[in-house]
């Protein structure tokens, strides 16, 4: 969650930033990189790697272990949408064991 606000607050300075920056007829983008704070947990258990290596970068432990249980099939949908709608930089190879790790009901150290 609080990953997710943070990228929320960047989005909305950057659209504000942009409105302001149209009114002025001109406008330069200028690159920023930022860290991200680490979540404290991680997916613990066998097959946990490519989870954790994947899918930490935009969700906490948390919120995926809280998830109901869910189908295999409804896991790789899952995976696939964040590859190809939100652009998840997702390696094929990683795919099925991602959803497999998922789909036995994945577990966060704490």
């Amino acid at each position: 969650m609080q990953r997710f606000a943070s990228i929320f607050g960047v989005f909305c300075a950057v659209t504000i930033l942009g409105a302001t920056a149209q009114a002025k007829d001109s406008f330069d983008f200028k690159s920023e990189s930022f860290d991200l704070p680490a979540g404290e947990r991680t997916f613990t258990g066998p097959g946990a790697d490519p989870v954790n290596n994947n899918c930490l970068t935009c969700h906490s432990a948390g919120m995926v272990t809280v998830q109901p249980h869910l189908s295999k099939a409804t896991w790789e949908g899952i995976v696939k949408k964040m590859i190809n709608v939100y652009k998840a930089p997702v390696p094929e190879a990683d795919v099925t064991p991602i959803v497999d790790y998922l789909s036995k009901g994945p577990s966060a150290s704490k």
